[in-house]
């Protein structure tokens, strides 16, 4: 047989289908004949896959299967209409929920937690656990927490301060921190996520991003997390180049407060089918600590405790963050394994955040002088 050569027993039966059941190349095929040989098959698929395959038949009201699709399921690669297919027949599946599954390990255990953490529908939930694997790891957000302490200790041993570095007139020194008079070192617009104002900072957003980023780039993909992570956070520093135009800024909070913004959201408008325990209280303790963490922001920028020699970072980042979790966000995590390309939703946020990028890039080039801005000089 084909498995014989060493192809997976999905492509086998994939292409058993078309010479058996498709010898005219039509590109689709009779749901009798179809259902009769996924009941009677020979070849080990996956449990969860058969599950998918039959509830695709089943809600099937065309009478044929496409077998473009087919392709696609077994190949890991679910399009939108077949999507639909799931969710019109998903009350036809019959295996338990993953909650009954038992003599797990302790990583498929976790692996289940997660799913149970992010995904709002029990089908997602059992196929992002059949799929699941280790390559490529969740990364992105882990490599971000460490550079942010590595670089908040060296800065620490530097300055001899732990607590409101932003005092000290060498933090402000950092080629990282973003400074309004330094606009046209461009990487500043970025690089200000890897210094914080203080061990109060940092350990509130690492905390955050881990507890709330590492599942979700665990479900969603290094791609689509940093992507959503990197968005909150140049939105953050534009933004905060628009409306506090004195302002210096630095923290990860622009990308912190999208994630947990596009996380919350979703589970605000996926509330039944959310299964996470304590979701109630949970929910309204994330929304006092970020609620916290932005009034003690505006405290610091409008009414220092210790006397500076300039503006403090501006708390606008948290704000403009939060729009980006809301919008790119909440589309982003309600679109698991569907292709974004194809949701006109999509391309209406990116047109509306590249508006955004280029008017920010023009006010920061002309309106500065144009409105005759005092910038505090530069470090």
């Amino acid at each position: 047989s084909l498995c014989c050569f060493g192809l997976s027993s999905g492509f086998c039966f994939c292409v058993f289908i078309y010479f058996q059941l498709d010898p005219e190349n039509t590109g689709f095929i009779a749901v009798e004949n179809f259902t009769s040989l996924v009941e009677h098959h020979e070849l080990q698929l996956d449990p969860s896959k058969l599950d998918m395959l039959l509830a695709l038949v089943q809600s099937n009201e065309e009478g044929q299967v496409c077998y473009q699709e087919l392709i696609e399921l077994m190949s890991s690669k679910r399009s939108s209409s077949f999507r639909r297919a799931i969710a019109n027949g998903r009350r036809t599946l019959q295996r338990e929920i993953l909650l009954d599954e038992t003599g797990l390990g302790l990583y498929k255990r976790f692996v289940r937690y997660v799913a149970y953490e992010i995904l709002p529908c029990e089908t997602d939930r059992r196929w992002y656990f059949h799929q699941n694997r280790l390559c490529p790891p969740p990364v992105f957000i882990a490599i971000v927490t460490i550079v942010q302490i590595i670089v908040f200790m060296c800065y620490g041993i530097m300055l001899n301060k732990w607590v409101l570095q932003t005092y000290q007139p060498d933090f402000m020194k950092s080629p990282l921190v973003y400074h309004p008079g330094h606009r046209a070192q461009v990487w500043r617009f970025f690089s200000y996520m890897f210094m914080h104002v203080g061990l109060e900072q940092l350990g509130f957003n690492a905390l955050l991003q881990l507890m709330i980023g590492v599942p979700l780039e665990m479900v969603h993909g290094i791609l689509r997390i940093s992507l959503l992570y990197m968005a909150g956070v140049l939105a953050g520093s534009l933004t905060v180049s628009i409306t506090d135009m004195r302002a210096p800024v630095v923290g990860g909070s622009g990308g912190v407060y999208a994630l947990c913004s596009a996380h919350l959201a979703n589970v605000v408008m996926n509330w039944a089918g959310m299964r996470c325990p304590y979701k109630l209280l949970r929910m309204i303790l994330a929304l006092v600590c970020m609620s916290s963490e932005v009034g003690r922001a505006v405290w610091l920028r409008f009414s220092p405790p210790l006397p500076s020699s300039g503006p403090q970072p501006s708390f606008m980042a948290h704000l403009s963050g939060a729009v980006v979790g809301i919008s790119m966000g909440l589309l982003i995590l309600r679109s698991y394994e569907e292709s974004l390309q194809k949701q006109c939703s999509w391309w209406v946020i990116v047109f509306s955040f590249i508006t955004f990028l280029l008017f920010a890039i023009f006010w920061n080039i002309f309106a500065y002088e144009l409105l005759g801005v005092q910038i505090p000089p530069p470090p």
